[in-house]
């Protein structure tokens, strides 16, 4: 085989086994949420204390993120990802097994913990290897809303069959077979390390990196918010205002939405790689706020309409962000750099659920929630304005 059907190859299969750690990586928050519909009765604590019980787990998502990446820079991103299946899915399997709150708030700190690895070193594995960066940002964030669908129709289907226990356990052992295979490939060779860009981009100046770091730290964290606090409150609201089919309306109002937003990436991402991404992330920015306060005040069928529209923007914005990080990060530290935007998106933002919690309380509703998304999305859409001016880029 020649030297360039290898490198192909080596792209494709990086490009497959991150798609499917991107899916692995969204599915069992969505599930948890889920099965928090019925852990009450399970547990004997209320809904906002069921909750409470994957805070920790979030927390160590994306506070954990820079070590996984600074890990997958200096010693190896296949290693971590080998790391990442194998870990991730035995922690999954183990909050299936848990006995009593204590044991499962453990169990899903591990499965923050493993999670964490995901985003920084699976995304930056991805960019380095890619043909064509956007479109293979873009297809791998349909397989990152792929996994809130899915987690939608398996929490469903299991919990209603087999209990909430299933739900963890039988996605958990799928996980592991991937990361065995995962194994399987990097010793045949099909999947490699590589350290560079497959398709290096002109290099920024030190100004316009410091000036992108400052403004997509303030655009990550707030539109990091807007996705946590969206995931786990949409499952309680659509079982409110949907009628009274109880956990099938919850869990197929969640796998309508996310599905359709996740499909739009392969969209998104093609985009980002013709036009401004700094444009494209401004828009969808500002499209989001009165999406997000229809979300707040809408529902039956209505509900699930703007719901679809607020998510599918939210999510719009990832291939533009992405491709943005890279652009004004060297691909040996890209790796850190991601695992950094995960602290803010998935760490700090992972306050998010303990968000909905306080004010769902508070206030009785959502309405207020949403009211507090909206404006965060408009201050993503004011920071981004900010941004360095364009730079040309070989499209190839």
């Amino acid at each position: 085989m020649s030297p360039s059907a290898i490198s192909h190859r080596s792209a494709r299969a990086s490009l497959a086994f991150s798609c499917a750690g991107h899916a692995y990586a969204h599915i069992f928050e969505p599930i948890f949420f889920i099965s928090a519909l019925v852990l009450p009765a399970e547990m004997g604590l209320s809904y906002e204390e069921v909750l409470a019980l994957i805070v920790a787990g979030k927390l160590l998502y994306g506070l954990m993120a820079p070590l996984a990446g600074w890990l997958g820079d200096r010693w190896s991103t296949v290693g971590m990802m080998a790391v990442y299946f194998l870990g991730l899915g035995a922690a999954a399997v183990g909050v299936g097994l848990a006995q009593g709150p204590w044991m499962l708030a453990a169990a899903l700190g591990l499965m923050g913990l493993f999670g964490s690895i995901y985003h920084p070193v699976g995304i930056a594995w991805l960019i380095r290897n890619a043909e064509d960066k956007g479109k293979a940002i873009g297809l791998n964030g349909v397989f990152g809303g792929i996994g809130p669908a899915l987690a939608g129709l398996v929490a469903g289907v299991l919990i209603a069959s087999s209990g909430w226990r299933a739900a963890f356990i039988v996605p958990g052992v799928a996980v592991i077979a991937t990361g065995l295979l995962f194994l399987v490939m990097l010793a045949k060779g099909v999947v490699v390390e590589t350290k560079g860009d497959r398709r290096p981009e002109p290099v920024a100046s030190r100004g316009d990196t410091v000036r992108a770091g400052l403004v997509l730290s303030v655009t990550m964290l707030c539109a990091g918010l807007v996705y946590q606090a969206t995931q786990p409150a949409l499952p309680k609201l659509f079982a409110e205002r949907l009628g009274d089919a109880g956990i099938w309306v919850a869990a197929g109002g969640v796998t309508v939405v996310y599905l359709l937003a996740g499909l739009t990436q392969i969209l998104a991402g093609h985009l980002a790689d013709r036009l401004s991404p700094k444009r494209i992330y401004l828009v969808v920015a500002a499209v989001q706020v009165p999406l997000l306060l229809g979300v707040g005040y809408a529902s039956g069928l209505g509900l699930v309409v703007v719901a679809v529209l607020a998510v599918t923007f939210n999510m719009a914005a990832i291939p533009a962000e992405n491709l943005l990080l890279s652009r004004y990060t060297p691909a040996k530290w890209r790796g850190t750099a991601f695992g950094l935007k995960f602290v803010l998106s998935f760490g700090v933002s992972g306050l998010g659920v303990p968000l909905v919690s306080v004010m769902r309380g508070a206030f009785g509703g959502f309405e207020a929630l949403f009211v507090l998304l909206a404006v965060s999305a408009a201050v993503v859409a004011v920071a981004a304005s900010q941004l360095p001016s364009e730079r040309a880029v070989p499209v190839g």
